[in-house]
């Protein structure tokens, strides 16, 4: 029997809520959906890198992105719920307006026997303009296979 929907969400939020990073920065699940995760944190003061343009600091942007790839390759429709990041390349395209909620969405687009490929976008209220880019691949456990054959 498949995960519904509202079971990968409720496992995506906990795995956000497991994190003491995430919960330090206040990362909110907005969409989850087959293979696909949206996440967001606001912008705050405490997260600037650089006090002199009030810049956010790029390890807040990528831990919003690595997140939310994870929680897309745990709502996989061919995957369970545990997953780890093995490698992670961001580009930063702007920074962040100052004040402006930070999105992620990450998409979930291949699936090997062990490994998720994922590719995920940042932005904040210009969504036409990204903040940052992310691909990136993941750790991934597959459902059982049933034997049809056996009661």
């Amino acid at each position: 029997m498949d995960e519904t929907s509202a079971d990968k969400a409720r496992i995506a939020r906990q795995f956000i809520e497991a994190i003491p990073f995430s919960r330090a920065l206040q990362m909110r699940l907005d969409d989850i959906g087959e293979g696909v995760a949206v996440i967001s944190m606001p912008w705050s003061a405490a997260l600037i890198g650089d006090p002199t343009r009030g810049v956010v600091h790029g390890g807040a942007v990528s831990a919003l992105m690595d997140t939310c790839g994870g929680a897309a390759v745990m709502s996989h429709p061919q995957a369970l719920a545990g997953t780890a990041t093995i490698d992670l390349r961001i580009d930063y395209m702007r920074p962040a307006a100052q004040g402006q909620r930070i999105t992620a969405r990450a998409e979930c687009y291949q699936l090997t026997r062990s490994v998720a490929f994922v590719r995920a976008e940042a932005w904040d209220e210009d969504q036409s303009r990204p903040v940052a880019t992310a691909t990136g691949a993941f750790t991934v456990e597959r459902a059982p296979q049933t034997d049809r054959g056996r009661s």
